[in-house]
């Protein structure tokens, strides 16, 4: 047995971004760091048209009264809004951009298990995407983001078609990257790498790849039936056909409440990187993190009729569905004390990643304890369908999982781009989106507690008193102020990560100190990930790693041997 020198990798000639040239080498490549990169520019894409939807609504909003659109084109701005950053955004950003990228490298893998399915899995993200924009050019679509019936049963509504057929091709790229992914960590992990010795990110992107696989076709197949009903006028969720809307919802739900843990669970596995590699610290209670991402993706599947508890189900099952909500709040809660465990005495360094973890942190304890009111079947009642919900949903999904996706993408950056950001506009910018979230969906936790429903065109007239008007006036104006504030964070954060491309210092091999195998390969990585085997080792241990100032990062340290 041999084990490697204490040197930092040898630069290769050429790395994954140079190794071939040309449209054509990306268009049909099969390196999973390419497939990566081209899933990442896609998602950020429709962000930037999810994003401008969602600036729309709110600018709308900003006063009582009609402002820059009638009640139509409001609900087609805040339906497309909210399927492009669901179907298009959150669910393949950390899954399918970042872990394509990373995965295999922390594995010390070439490739994924099956590449040609990989490159397969983005294409039908492309044509899944197109399908549900083109919606737009066919008469919009107003539906809601749920494509709930019997909204979307009607003739008169003549995008639902093309959109839902986006979102089924969607759902088929999601099943082939999770079942990618599972063969990928079961196959290929290399000697050494037990279960136990995998990085947590990978646990969480396990976790979720069973979702994918087992919750996605059920979406697949309800989205189908709907199609199938518009087409040939067979009964299933239209009552005018003798169907039951109710129906539509429990299969909906059935997938998409473990969706949201799609959605989440890779941002949890991103955070338990940072705050670790940032903190210079073990992770605190490794298997205890591990096996609640495996036990918040079995409690997904049981809480789905939450979501129903205005739609007429029994007491007993709206008490049994509240019971098991708040039983999903357990594995959750474990993770948070195991973060801030964690940081308890380690050697933080408040770079722009940290404080994208730190925003999470914030931001994930109030998403989840405003989560109680919504489990409690006494106050669920009152908030159900008003701005409170709203405010929530976002806590956890846009304010959670999009800021864990882009702490990630700076944490990652230097590895992926071979370039350093500027750290003082990733802090300012980090603190613009978090300040601006904040005062965007923080208001509405009040607006919705005072009955400001959702969906809402306007809010003036006689459903409301002059009073109430002018309260819902105050809290949305300073929603919309927020909203902007938090688009000029983001605008920033793109500005400066694009500069880096050009004018970036050289990124060395470990910027951070990160002992996962993914830091053991040149900065960007090269073609097959490593010019030599990496060794595995404790991926928490960062005892054996000190600061090479030559190298302007983290090398082994040379009184240290390799592990084997």
């Amino acid at each position: 047995m041999t084990t490697l020198e204490s040197t930092p990798p040898t630069p290769a000639a050429t790395n994954y971004l140079t190794h071939t040239r040309g449209f054509l080498s990306w268009a049909f490549t099969l390196d999973h760091k390419r497939i990566g990169v081209m899933y990442l520019v896609s998602v950020l894409s429709s962000f930037l048209v999810g994003g401008i939807f969602a600036l729309l609504v709110r600018t709308e909003l900003i006063a009582p009264g009609e402002t820059i659109m009638g009640q139509d084109a409001y609900n087609k701005a805040f339906t497309l809004h909210g399927a492009i950053m669901v179907f298009l955004v959150i669910i393949p950003s950390v899954p399918a951009a970042l872990g394509n990228f990373v995965l295999p490298i922390m594995l010390g893998a070439k490739d994924v298990a099956f590449p040609r399915l990989n490159l397969f899995s983005y294409y039908l993200w492309v044509f899944g995407a197109f399908f549900l924009v083109a919606a737009i050019f066919q008469g919009g679509l107003d539906t809601g983001w749920t494509f709930y019936a019997p909204y979307s049963t009607e003739d008169a509504r003549s995008g639902v078609i093309l959109a839902t057929t986006g979102v089924f091709i969607l759902g088929f790229s999601s099943i082939f990257t999770g079942l990618n992914f599972i063969v990928t960590i079961h196959r290929l992990r290399p000697p050494g790498m037990t279960w136990f010795r995998m990085p947590l990110f990978l646990w969480s992107i396990y976790a979720t790849a069973l979702i994918q696989v087992l919750a996605t076709p059920v979406l697949g197949i309800t989205l189908l039936l709907l199609i199938v009903e518009r087409v040939m006028k067979v009964g299933i969720f239209d009552p005018a056909l003798g169907g039951d809307p109710v129906l539509y919802q429990h299969f909906f739900w059935f997938y998409s409440h473990p969706a949201v843990y799609i959605m989440i669970l890779p941002g949890m596995g991103i955070i338990s990187e940072l705050i670790s590699v940032h903190s210079h610290k073990h992770i605190f209670g490794y298997k205890f993190i591990a096996f609640s991402s495996v036990a918040i993706a079995i409690f997904g599947f049981l809480v789905w009729g939450h979501h129903m508890f205005t739609s007429g189900q029994s007491g007993l099952m709206n008490a049994v569905f509240s019971a098991i909500t708040f039983s999903v709040s357990i594995p959750s809660a474990i993770k948070v004390f195991n973060w801030l465990a964690t940081m308890y005495k380690g050697s933080i360094s408040l770079n722009t990643p940290m404080l994208y973890a730190l925003s999470f942190l914030f931001i994930f304890s109030i998403g989840g304890l405003t989560g109680i009111f919504h489990g409690t079947l006494a106050t669920t009642i009152h908030l159900h369908d008003t701005y409170f919900v709203v405010a929530h949903f976002h806590y956890v999904m846009m304010g959670s999982a999009l800021i864990a996706m882009i702490g990630g993408l700076h944490h990652w950056w230097p590895k992926m781009t071979g370039r350093m950001y500027s750290e003082t506009l990733g802090r300012i910018g980090c603190i613009i989106v978090f300040v601006g979230f904040n005062v965007t969906f923080f208001t509405q936790f009040m607006l919705g507690s005072k009955g400001m429903p959702r969906r809402y065109h306007d809010y003036a007239g006689e459903t409301w008193s002059p009073e109430l008007t002018e309260l819902f006036h105050t809290y949305h104006f300073i929603s919309t102020l927020g909203s902007y504030l938090m688009a000029a964070g983001f605008f920033l954060t793109a500005g400066y990560l694009l500069h880096s491309l050009v004018k970036g210092r050289k990124a060395p091999s470990n910027p951070w100190g990160g002992r996962s195998l993914e830091w053991q390969c040149t900065s960007p990585p090269p073609h097959d990930n490593f010019s030599s085997a990496p060794t595995v080792g404790d991926c928490y241990d960062y005892s054996v790693l000190e600061w090479d100032d030559a190298e302007g990062g983290y090398r082994w340290r040379e009184d240290v041997p390799h592990p084997v």
